[in-house]
């Protein structure tokens, strides 16, 4: 048997990595581990429960207050580590976090073959996002498997001089995305839609590094100007567990109990239920931009630029930039303007694949460990 360890360390990594843990155990020439590193435990192993997965290795090594080089040094010693003790034949990393940089990083330093799922993603400007523009750069500089999600990201390979083994399977979050639909009709609507009801409800989430500080400020401030002037929008917001997010984000709104819902973290089932509730989206969030994309929500990012240029020219987001104007003014825009609504939804051609990404990337690995 091929012996094949996966890796994740945050909720993000979970929700796409799962999709392709649970394709590759439905085979039995291979020897699958789930190894968390705990960089982000609850939402990490709350996220592989949505999918039924256990992992076989907790490294745990989460603290507060944890730094960039404590996170990365764990992760590195952790995974090698492990793999010294375990012999392994591909080690796979999924996207652009410290956890998937250092993992990739242990298993170079032992010549041990590295996937990346989410290869080529670039938003070419090393402090947007940061550090993940770094990471993924790094990741795929050492990778010897590259599974892009887009043409696009593929080309982005080619130009940093990558010529073989590069793959485009479309996003394994679509993959993850579709069986939550699927599992999630018929399910129980959660407590805050009786304060919702029929007013239109705008998901926000915030979370990036650049975004701490005088910009998640800013952000809040467009929030409470797009209330002042729709009274009945209701913002659902899941408050991140970091108190560099969540407290700026409580203090400011905490006045706003009529238009606005803080929840815990939400589970996938019940964020992809938000999501699909929602008028529309305000987020930094990567994943976000291609889940939206696939069930025609329009999302507007609190950010300057993306390394999914193909959501903004071929789905449903659009640049709000971090600048409080802006973001009022395009969220209002989508809320009185039925039109330009529909013009977002038009135009949305789902650029991140069919769900079948997981199936890819099974068959790819099958040839590329020699398995007929």
């Amino acid at each position: 048997m091929k012996n094949i360890v996966c890796v994740t360390g945050t909720r993000p990594e979970a929700i796409k990595m799962a999709p392709v843990i649970l394709e590759l155990k439905k085979n039995s020439d291979f020897n699958v581990t789930t190894l968390a590193t705990g960089q982000h435990t609850d939402m990490l192993r709350q996220a592989l429960k949505d999918f039924g997965i256990v992992p076989d290795v907790d490294l745990n090594i989460m603290k507060q207050a944890q730094s960039l080089d404590y996170i990365t040094s764990s992760v590195l010693q952790g995974v090698g580590k492990f793999l010294d003790e375990n012999r392994q034949d591909l080690i796979l990393v999924h996207g652009d976090t410290s956890t998937t940089f250092a993992a990739a990083l242990a298993g170079f330093y032992r010549h041990v073959p590295v996937g990346h799922v989410e290869a080529g993603l670039r938003s070419h400007n090393l402090a947007l996002p940061f550090p993940e523009e770094a990471n993924r750069i790094l990741t795929d500089g050492i990778a010897d498997l590259f599974f892009a999600p887009t043409e696009g990201d593929a080309e982005n390979l080619r130009h940093e001089g990558k010529s073989e083994n590069i793959f485009i399977t479309g996003n394994t979050v679509i993959d993850a995305l579709y069986d939550i639909l699927e599992r999630r009709k018929g399910m129980t609507e959660p407590d805050y839609i009786q304060k919702i009801q029929d007013r239109p409800m705008i998901l926000m989430t915030a979370h990036r590094r650049e975004s701490w500080g005088k910009t998640l400020e800013g952000i809040c401030a467009a929030v409470i100007d797009i209330i002042e002037e729709r009274n009945d929008a209701v913002f659902l917001i899941p408050l991140h567990k970091n108190p560099a997010v969540r407290d700026v984000i409580k203090n400011i709104l905490k006045d706003f109990s009529e238009n606005v819902i803080f929840t815990e973290p939400l589970n996938y089932p019940e964020f992809v239920y938000a999501m699909n509730k929602s008028f529309f989206i305000l987020s930094d969030s990567g994943g976000v931009q291609e889940e939206a994309s696939a069930i025609n929500k329009p999302v507007l990012i609190m950010r300057t630029l993306s390394e999914r240029p193909e959501a903004v020219t071929h789905g449903t987001c659009i640049l709000a930039g971090t600048e409080r104007e802006n973001i009022r003014r395009e969220a209002l825009k989508i809320l009185n303007e039925p039109e330009y609504l529909k013009s977002i939804i038009a135009k949305n051609k789902m650029p991140f694949g069919n769900g079948t990404a997981a199936k890819q990337i099974h068959g790819i690995i099958r040839k590329f460990l020699d398995i007929q």
